[in-house]
């Protein structure tokens, strides 16, 4: 790699990246960054003046190395990893690239055989522990087969392995690395880990986005019993109003029957073309150039009333869905409905 290259930080070359990608790509990638990170890498770039294109070449090729050695570090760990890229990049650009993924991200997922693994041999494997244990490995494992273990446990223990996910944070090596050497007894495998930081809400609403609709019932319902705050968070969190892109159009317009049209002019100012096209679509002629002319005429308004408005009309998606009156896309058994 140039000289050049290899003085700037990772957020110049990050901003050159972006502009390499152009636009469109790079917004996509920026909208998923913390805002900190925005900052910064929008600052680099506005502070860009000219780049060489061998410049961006190398910088466009480092990114796709190590975009591939940490596909490769997840998929089978780091000797795997070292394994594939030494033979296409060689030994030692193998070894740097390696190394910059490690310092960059500082986690490689454990258990990396149980997620090749079947669903219903791991829970064969780990029906019988502990639900703080169940919790951890499902934590760690991709969202659907989360969901497939969590959908088979007893009733009696769904709620309460979900409310483990929900509120785990940090975790002890010891504790990974303890429930490691059980499994490696059992998968006759060696998993390694640094993450440290796993769980929370936002972990357990990617599995309950993929378990059946009384699954899901059961857990918040317990969840409810157990901790109301929480059951609520997460009950908001399983789906946003820009979700309602997903609903067919039968459902929206019986959404629509419910809601006001001061409050879906609010909910739909500043939103997606996606979104406003689909509410537009499923309206009359009439209503929707009604529509569009009370949002033109609301003027600046406050980004914290618009996401009230917006929770108010998911409010009533879920109250309509839980009524069964609508469907919502979910996995599990009802994931289709014909």
């Amino acid at each position: 790699m140039a000289k050049d290259n290899q003085k700037l930080t990772g957020v110049q070359k990050a901003a050159i990246l972006f502009i390499t990608l152009g636009p469109e790509a790079a917004a996509g990638i920026l909208k998923r960054l913390p805002e900190a990170e925005i900052q910064k890498i929008t600052y680099e770039i506005a502070n860009i003046n000219s780049v060489k294109s061998e410049q961006k070449k190398e910088i466009l090729q480092e990114f796709m190395e190590m975009n591939r050695a940490q596909d490769y570090l997840l998929e089978g760990g780091v000797d795997y990893a070292r394994n594939l890229l030494s033979k296409a990049l060689g030994t030692q650009r193998a070894m740097e690239i390696l190394d910059k993924v490690i310092e960059a991200t500082q986690q490689f997922r454990p258990f990396a055989i149980a997620r090749k693994a079947d669903a219903q041999q791991l829970l064969n494997i780990i029906g019988d522990e502990h639900p703080q244990t169940i919790a951890l490995i499902l934590c760690y494992l991709q969202a659907d087969k989360s969901g497939q273990i969590l959908s088979a446990l007893p009733e009696s223990m769904q709620a309460e392995v979900a409310y483990r996910i929900a509120t785990m944070s940090n975790t002890s090596h010891m504790v990974v690395k303890e429930i490691e050497k059980v499994l490696d007894n059992k998968l006759s495998s060696v998993v390694k880990s640094d993450i440290k930081v796993i769980g929370g809400v936002e972990t357990i609403v990617d599995i309950l986005n993929q378990v059946d609709r009384t699954t899901e019932k059961n857990i918040t319902e317990g969840l409810e019993k157990q901790d109301a705050e929480l059951a609520e968070k997460i009950k908001e969190s399983m789906f946003v109003f820009e979700d309602i892109i997903t609903l067919d159009d039968v459902s929206i317009q019986r959404v629509l029957r419910e809601v006001d049209t001061k409050e879906l002019s609010l909910a739909l100012k500043g939103c997606s073309e996606e979104v406003s096209e689909t509410i537009f679509r499923n309206q009359s002629k009439r209503a929707a150039a009604a529509l569009k002319e009370d949002i033109e005429f609301l003027g600046p308004v406050r980004l914290m009333d618009v996401e009230k408005a917006q929770q108010r009309i998911v409010n009533i998606i879920r109250r309509l869905d839980e009524a069964g009156e609508i469907v919502l896309a979910r996995g599990g058994e009802d994931a289709i409905i014909v």
